[in-house]
Formats: structure tokens, C-alpha cells, sequence
């Protein structure tokens, strides 16, 4: 898929700037050029002649060359590449660019671009919580700058928390998702997948018996079609998709605190399986039993209705809103009610039953109920779903 392409890879100031010699290395085995773009601080952890050796391409340092600029290289060089990486994306890089900085030959490149531009951040975890780098994300993604990772993980300065750089075989991922012609390219959709775990104590929960297979390969279809997808999923079975932005929460609450924040988006998927309870008196500490028969009092609370909020959103409302009804009785009825209720565009129905092994299987059979009516497609594996559902939002895009 990179064969004959041609990647502008800037390396920002940071302990992760090491994996992006590793990035270099498996950009050109897919047959990608790299252009390596070292900041001063970037060249405090790795060295220009690692980088040049490795890239077998002069590597860029100063914005005011005297060889490079007597041609203006730095406009040269933001508009001959396919894509604009950025590894490691340090919160003072991504502020520059939500600012409109341009000061050294890094910032610069971004200002001048004409294409698209991929951030994979690298920061302590408190830098990356701070309230001025989650503004100047919410920028970025205004923008239509791409994101892949931070993963969350042990820091160099001993913390844990999100801030770790993808890796380099995630940045590639998105790279090839990036630059993938496609439909859907251009496009940002949202992806709900997994369940909620709501819960009773610090060991029990309430769930839905989902393993995000189904919304995970919603995702991986979505992105092999060209679109820059969020993947918001609760705690599922499956591993994640590569090439996307993962965000992973644990209650409803979270995830539609997430999918608030991934807004605006071209089309929203809502696989999720979200819980319609939580336990609004949930214990801090692990709940016993006191020997004598007695049971513990649960007080239960409705949880948001993730659906219906953004299918009745007046402003930033996606194009296309499509929910998901798992039924196991008069699943075409249910879902058709469903999808009036909640105000959605599609609603794709299955019977969950427990005789369908849909629920936690390989495959699936679903109904997907439009303005059209309801149109029934035969059982097939969860991927051939996704990629048949995938090339219906691309043809309702446009």
C-alpha cells in the first residue's frame, strides 16, 4: 500500500523519538519514502546521522539553510510528500500547530502543507491531561489532523498513565490508513463498539454479554475505505484495530463523555453494547456476606441514552447516525420502534438469542432498517457485515 509513496516524518523532542528510527525502518519496508525532519530537541535523543542512515535521505534540521531555502525547500518539501507525520508529537509541537506557530523549519513544514497530517503524541501523563493540551487536541481534530494513540503505560519518569507512544506498527497502521484512496477518505467517523461495566463494588459489575468483535470490525472496515475513525470501546475481548484513534472507557458515562469529545464527525456508528442500568449506590469497598442470609440493597439508575443524545443533537449533529438493536423476540418490530425512538438514520438489527451464537460468535445476520424499509442480508462472518455496512455509509456519504 506505500509502495511509491513519500512520508515527511518529523521527529519532535522526547524519550519516544528512538521508536521513530524503528518507524523509519518499517515505513521502507513497505516501500514508502521517508523524508526525515529532526527539531533541535529531537536531536538531543537521536542523532541526524541515525536518522539519515536509516531513512537513506538527507535529514532536515534548520529553517534557514541557505542551500535548502535558495529554493525555498521548506515549501518544497511540505508539498511533495503523500503525508506528514509527526513522532513523537510533544505538547509543544501540537500547541504551535494549534496556535499557527512557525518559528523553526518543523513548524513551518505544518503551517505550509497542503496534505494531511498525522500526530502521534508523546508526553508525561500529566502534560497530556493538562486542560491547554486537551484544548489544543480538540483544535487539532477541528483541523482534521489525525491521531494515532497515546497508549496508556509505565513513563520514562516513572508515572503511568496515557502519554506512551503508539508504536511503531500502530503509526504504520495509520499511515497506510492515512494514505489509502478510498471513498471514504476525507471522511471522520465515529465507532461505538464493546460493553459498559457499570459497577456494584471494586470487584463486581453489570455488563452485556458483547466481545467488540462486531464494532471492531466496523472500525477496520471503515479505515481500509480511507476514513479517519475514532474507536471508542468499553473493556472488550477483542484486540483492538490498528490505524485507528482508540479511546478506552469502562462505564456509559465515559463513553458518552468520549463520543462528545471525538464530535464533529461525518457519520457515527453506535455498536456498543451500553448497559441501561448502573447501581447508584455503589459500594468503595467489596461487599460481604454477613452470614445470616441478608442481601445487599442495589438503588439503580438510568444510564444516558448515548443513541438518542447525539441523534437529537441540534448543533455538529452527524451526517449519518446509525444504532444497533440486539432483539431476541419480534427483532424487525423492536428495532423499527427503536430506531423512531431514538431518532437515528439506521438502525441494524440481530437476534441475540441464545440458540444464534451471534452473541460473542464469528458470525452475523442482521436487518438493516432505513426510511427504505428493512432489508434482511444472509448470515455471513462479522467482517463481511462490516465491510458490507462500511460501503453503504461510503455510498450515503457521497
Amino acid at each position: 500500500m506505500l509502495a511509491g509513496k513519500r512520508v515527511l516524518l518529523i521527529i519532535g523532542g522526547g524519550i519516544a523519538a528512538f521508536k521513530s528510527l524503528d518507524l523509519i525502518r518499517r515505513l521502507r519496508e513497505r516501500g514508502a519514502t521517508v523524508v526525515p525532519v529532526l527539531t533541535r530537541a529531537g536531536e538531543e535523543f537521536v542523532t541526524p546521522l541515525s536518522t539519515s542512515a536509516l531513512a537513506a535521505q538527507k535529514v532536515y534540521r534548520d529553517l534557514f539553510d541557505l542551500t535548502d531555502e535558495a529554493e525555498m525547500g521548506h515549501i518544497e518539501l511540505s508539498r511533495d510528500a503523500d503525508l506528514v507525520v509527526v513522532a513523537p508529537a510533544t505538547a509543544d509541537l501540537m500547541g504551535k500547530m494549534a496556535a499557527g506557530l512557525a518559528n523553526d523549519l518543523a513548524s513551518t513544514l505544518l503551517m505550509a502543507t497542503d496534505k494531511r497530517v498525522l500526530v502521534a503524541p508523546a508526553m508525561n501523563v500529566r502534560m497530556w491531561e493538562h486542560p491547554a493540551t486537551q484544548r489544543n487536541i480538540e483544535t487539532l481534530k477541528g483541523d482534521g489532523v489525525l491521531f494515532v494513540g497515546p497508549n496508556e503505560g509505565n513513563m520514562a519518569c516513572g508515572e503511568f498513565g496515557p502519554g506512551r507512544m503508539a508504536e511503531p506498527l500502530e503509526i504504520v497502521a495509520a499511515v497506510e490508513a492515512a494514505i489509502a484512496d478510498g471513498p471514504l477518505k476525507g471522511k471522520h467517523v465515529l465507532v461505538t463498539s464493546g460493553p459498559t461495566h457499570e459497577p456494584i463494588d471494586p470487584v463486581r459489575y453489570i455488563a452485556n454479554r458483547s466481545s467488540g468483535a462486531q464494532g471492531t470490525a466496523i472500525a477496520r472496515a471503515l479505515a481500509a475505505l480511507g476514513a479517519r475513525v475514532t474507536f471508542v470501546t468499553g473493556p472488550a475481548d477483542v484486540a483492538r484495530p490498528e490505524g485507528v484513534q482508540v479511546i478506552e472507557v469502562q462505564t456509559a458515562r465515559e463513553m458518552l463523555a468520549a463520543v462528545q469529545g471525538a464530535l464533529p464527525a461525518d457519520a457515527a456508528v453506535f455498536a456498543a453494547a451500553v448497559a441501561d442500568w448502573r447501581v447508584e449506590n455503589a459500594s468503595g469497598s467489596k461487599m460481604k456476606k454477613d452470614g445470616k442470609g441478608s442481601l445487599p440493597e442495589l438503588v439503580f439508575a438510568e444510564n444516558p441514552d448515548i443513541l438518542a443524545t447525539v441523534s437529537r443533537m441540534e448543533k455538529g449533529r452527524p451526517a449519518l447516525v446509525v444504532g444497533f438493536a440486539a432483539e431476541t423476540d419480534d427483532v424487525v418490530e423492536n428495532a423499527t420502534a427503536k430506531r423512531k425512538r431514538k431518532g437515528c438514520d439506521w438502525i441494524v438489527a440481530n437476534d441475540v438469542s441464545p440458540e444464534t451464537g451471534i452473541m460473542g460468535g464469528d458470525e452475523n445476520a442482521v436487518v438493516v432498517i432505513t426510511d427504505d424499509g428493512a432489508e434482511a442480508w444472509p448470515r455471513m462472518g462479522k467482517d463481511q457485515v462490516a465491510q458490507r455496512l462500511a460501503a453503504a455509509i461510503a455510498e450515503a456519504l457521497g
